[in-house]
């Protein structure tokens, strides 16, 4: 019982930005995430999803479930022979910016999901969404410093100390957009 409550307070402990470091009751943060994902469906832009190791598996399945449940165009960057030659031929931080920095267009939607929320190649790539005026969700942990949350359009962070917490947490926060924005609901 002592992890269910430890995952509870995670998510009641949870704070919501926009602009880096502007407070936003969380229910408004989750409007604002909901109607910002309604304008991309309807001008039929893009919602990218990235993220390392379980934050990748968690775009993958969610970019999945938006494109089927919400009817988003979705992009994810998980496939092997992409990664490893971005990372053996530019670099490892570059293997989100690189393929974004050719596709990425002015009013799509990033979605990046890290638990740290300093991982070079999803910072990389933050900055590359911000600077194409795309408009970048950030679900981060760990620290309230770290550096993803001070750029995202829209923040959403966890208290979390661990990356069980922080990847249970976000799973929970990715659900709830999800079924918010589904087709239907």
């Amino acid at each position: 019982m002592e992890q269910v409550d430890g995952l509870a307070n995670c998510l009641r402990g949870m704070h919501a930005t926009v602009h880096g470091d502007v407070a936003v009751d969380c229910d408004q943060a989750f409007d604002l995430w909901c109607d910002s994902t309604e304008e991309v469906r309807r001008a039929e832009r893009v919602t990218y999803l990235i993220g390392n190791g379980a934050s990748a598996s968690m775009a993958s399945h969610f970019a999945a479930d938006l494109a089927k449940n919400a009817d988003l165009h979705t992009q994810v960057f998980t496939d092997p022979s992409l990664l490893t030659a971005v990372a053996n031929d530019i670099s490892y931080d570059m293997v989100f910016a690189a393929p974004l920095r050719r596709r990425l267009k002015p009013g799509d939607m990033v979605v990046a999901i890290s638990s740290s929320g300093n991982s070079p190649n999803v910072v990389k790539a933050a900055e590359l969404a911000i600077s194409r005026e795309a408009i970048l969700v950030t679900l981060t942990a760990m620290q309230p410093t770290n550096a993803l949350r001070q750029l995202g359009t829209l923040n959403f962070w966890l208290p979390a100390d661990t990356y069980g917490l922080a990847e249970t947490g976000h799973a929970a926060l990715l659900h709830y957009w999800m079924d918010r924005v589904s087709v239907g609901s």
